[in-house]
């Protein structure tokens, strides 16, 4: 995830094609250990290929995800909606609240304390 990451910054500061050593630098500047056979994979994936198609690819294979947040919407109508901030929120599901009964404690110690 660092290699990615290190390769999205350095697409970010303007080269559009990084190297290897351009991804190094950037995990060494921060500490982080190179992976050589990582980098060169990556590199391999995304030679020749424009990163704001690969990042539409992954947020289209990323739509089928499950993640667990709100049962009643599906990801994939979600992201089908498009990206306009004055989307209609969908109507969730109000929230049963559960009783937590707090439980007092007890002399399973013995009498006994940690700190006595």
């Amino acid at each position: 995830m660092k290699v990615v990451a290190a390769y999205l910054l350095a697409v970010l500061g303007g080269s559009t094609c990084p190297s290897a050593d351009d991804i190094k630098d950037i995990l060494g500047s921060v500490g982080a250990e190179a992976d050589d056979d990582k980098i060169e994979l990556l590199l391999s994936q995304v030679k020749g290929k424009d990163i704001t198609e690969l990042i539409a690819a992954g947020r289209e294979k990323l739509a089928s995800v499950p993640s667990g947040g709100s049962a009643g919407v599906p990801m994939a109508a979600v992201a089908a909606g498009g990206g306009g901030g004055a989307a209609a929120p969908a109507a969730a599901e109000p929230k049963k609240e559960e009783k937590v009964e707090e439980k007092e404690e007890s002399d399973d110690d013995m009498g006994f304390s940690l700190f006595d």
